[in-house]
């Protein structure tokens, strides 16, 4: 597996990147797991039509709106992915042996994409499919400005608003979730750095 850590990056800018990626994983056919936070932003899935109070950027992944912002980290997947059904089941392994490690009440919601606990919304994710290559990925929570976040409710969900790791007591640094978050990557899809 290829780590990109790209830090602190402008969401237009990261979206340019990750198509470049993924242009390099079609041809390399490896599997391209991209690190990096983004500048407070909102992004819309492809198939959200409605307008919101906030300025928001369009984007090809699945999901509705979405905030983004310093202290979150984002894990966005450009894997080879010849069963998607396949792959996003290890996508949610990965992420529910994390929680279960460390916060294990946490659950995923099927019905609502995403890891809550209770009626707040850890973690968010969306991807897309193109040429057998995932696109786009995961945000997780780590110690955002929740302020920022909860000016929207997360993927449109009106009952819904957005917690973090730190505001769930969880003293974990951003750097410290990214090496567990790697490692749990490593072990269920079977690869190595």
């Amino acid at each position: 597996m290829i780590i990109h850590d790209w830090g602190l990056l402008e969401y237009e800018l990261a979206y340019e990147k990750m198509q470049e990626v993924h242009s390099i994983a079609l041809e390399d056919g490896q599997n391209h797991l991209i690190l990096c936070q983004h500048p407070p932003i909102y992004t819309l899935g492809q198939d959200e039509d409605q307008s919101f109070e906030v300025e928001t950027f369009k984007t090809n992944r699945g999901g509705s709106i979405t905030s983004h912002s310093p202290g979150q980290n984002i894990y966005y997947f450009c894997f080879q992915t010849a069963f998607p059904a396949r792959f996003f089941s290890k996508v949610l392994s990965v992420f529910r042996s994390f929680f279960k490690s460390h916060l294990p009440l946490v659950h995923y919601d099927k019905d609502r994409p995403g890891f809550y606990l209770k009626d707040a919304k850890l973690l968010s994710l969306g991807f897309r499919y193109k040429k057998g290559v995932s696109l786009h990925g995961v945000a997780l929570n780590v110690c955002p400005e929740l302020s920022f976040h909860n000016k929207i409710h997360p993927c449109n969900l009106k009952d819904i608003s957005s917690t973090s790791l730190k505001n769930e007591d969880l003293s974990l640094s951003c750097a410290e979730v990214n090496e567990k978050i790697i490692r749990l990557v490593c072990e269920v899809f079977d690869e190595s750095l």
